[in-house]
């Protein structure tokens, strides 16, 4: 699933792998890691363009030792690099992962792109509010705290954002109670 809770309960410290580099010496209340869903792994991948490409072989058999070969060949190349360099494309577009963590007094977003830049956010939590849109897509996030508004999950399904946002709603109105 592309939230993932990361559970801190045995730990008095920040698990090694946490994006955000808060100057909080305790673990956060909550934490949790969103990422885009894959639909195809790198196996799924390979066998996606090992059975194009055998299928595409298949009518060349026909034409071995002729002109026409030479005619059909470079299109046949042409659709299944297009193929392969689409599906990595979208590989790489979606390499973006979010990470929110809660402390009594702090609240930060830390978000990494695909390219590797790296934005943070922070506020404080009693100051958030996690605001839903109907645009650019069904139940868009964004957190308002500070003087920033930043979107949140925009990657995640619209079921995914929902959940998410009744469970930050939830932590937030735990904290101000």
């Amino acid at each position: 699933m592309p939230i993932q809770h990361i559970d801190l309960s045995g730990r008095a410290s920040d698990y090694p792998e946490a994006l955000s580099s808060s100057d909080h010496a305790d673990a956060p209340l909550w934490r949790v890691l969103l990422y885009p869903h894959r639909s195809m792994n790198a196996k799924g991948f390979v066998w996606v363009i090992a059975l194009l490409a055998g299928g595409l072989a298949i009518p060349l058999f026909g034409v071995f030792g002729t002109a026409v070969l030479w005619g059909v060949l470079p299109f046949l190349v042409l659709t299944v690099s297009a193929l392969w360099f689409f599906i990595m494309k979208n590989y790489k577009d979606g390499q973006i992962v979010e990470e929110l963590s809660l402390w009594q007094d702090e609240i930060t977003l830390v978000r990494v792109d695909p390219k590797g830049q790296r934005r943070d956010w922070c506020a404080n939590p009693y100051w958030v509010r996690v605001a839903e849109h109907d645009e650019p897509v069904k139940h868009y996030l964004t957190l308002k705290g500070g003087e920033r508004e930043v979107e949140l999950g925009a990657f995640l399904s619209a079921d995914e954002r929902l959940d998410l946002k009744r469970d930050l709603e939830d932590r937030l109105r735990a904290l101000s109670a």
